[in-house]
């Protein structure tokens, strides 16, 4: 079932496109991780599907129900900021029910979802505790509790662990992504980081200078890149230029055809995939250079 639905989303600051005609679809249960260079317009596109960025044209639908132009509080999406913005006035468990005393449900029922969400992410015991008081990777719990227990439709999460160490980091990545299968959650994740979100998406989407270049699932992307900037960008690559003859180009043990016009081909050589031998392979499953 299909959860989100964003379509030909446009957002223009002067000159600058920062959405340039952006459609994708989240389905439930499924993480989709947003990546690409500074600037190309992952953190405009999550905003805007909170609410919090103005659209010039498009349309965004959850669930089927158009929430293109509705106010934030009306959209039944929870948003994780990358510096948590947690109330520093305010202890751990008012920051957890600040959603649901907005909502003003029932103090009982703030009590029980309030609880029942910190004890899911191991910080029952920091209940009385100021943000101040805890640790980086304790106040990404809490953000994480207070985003989840207003249960919402859509999780957003914007750069989530860019604040921690690379070993609480690599950790808390994949509690997240357990506790988002655990609760059947449509969650965006918009990362700098390749390795997480080759790690714990069901699908990336890559962006550059507001549009959207390619979207499917990790292996994919990685093996079936939609152009030389995917290509380029995704892993860690070489990138050596061959010159051609009469429309082809020799590289070792395999001739390619070059695209009509074109006088060079440009190869990119991922570290992981080449294997050095002092010894003639048996079989040539791929690419084979000799020297």
């Amino acid at each position: 079932m299909v959860v989100l639905e964003t379509r030909n989303l446009k957002k223009y600051y002067g000159k600058v496109h920062a959405l340039d005609d952006v459609s994708m679809d989240v389905e439930e249960g499924e993480l989709l991780a947003v990546i690409g260079p500074s600037g190309s317009g992952k953190t405009t596109f999550l905003r805007s599907i909170a609410g919090f960025v103005k659209l010039d044209a498009g349309s965004i639908k959850l669930h089927g129900r158009d929430i293109t132009n509705l106010p934030p509080e009306k959209r039944n999406v929870a948003m994780f900021f990358q510096n948590y913005a947690l109330w520093p006035h305010m202890n751990v468990f008012d920051n957890v029910a600040y959603g649901l005393k907005l909502r003003k449900l029932p103090k009982d029922e703030i009590e029980e979802r309030v609880h029942k969400i910190l004890k899911l992410l191991d910080i029952e015991d920091l209940v009385n505790r100021k943000p101040n008081q805890l640790s980086g990777g304790q106040q990404q719990r809490v953000a994480l509790a207070r985003a989840i227990v207003v249960e919402p439709e859509l999780l957003l999460l914007d750069e989530p662990l860019s604040n921690l160490d690379a070993k609480i980091r690599m950790r808390i990545r994949f509690e997240i992504k357990a506790l988002q299968k655990r609760l059947n959650l449509a969650t965006i994740y918009v990362t700098h980081d390749q390795e997480e979100a080759l790690s714990i998406a069901d699908k990336i989407a890559i962006m550059h200078l507001g549009k959207v270049l390619q979207v499917g699932k990790p292996e994919e992307v990685y093996r079936n890149p939609a152009n030389f900037f995917v290509a380029d960008f995704i892993g860690t690559n070489s990138v050596i230029i061959v010159h051609g003859k009469d429309g082809k180009v020799q590289i070792g043990n395999r001739t390619f055809n070059l695209p009509a016009g074109s006088k060079y081909a440009r190869i990119v050589v991922r570290s992981d995939e080449v294997t050095i031998s002092s010894e003639e392979p048996k079989e040539e499953k791929g690419l084979t250079i000799s020297g």
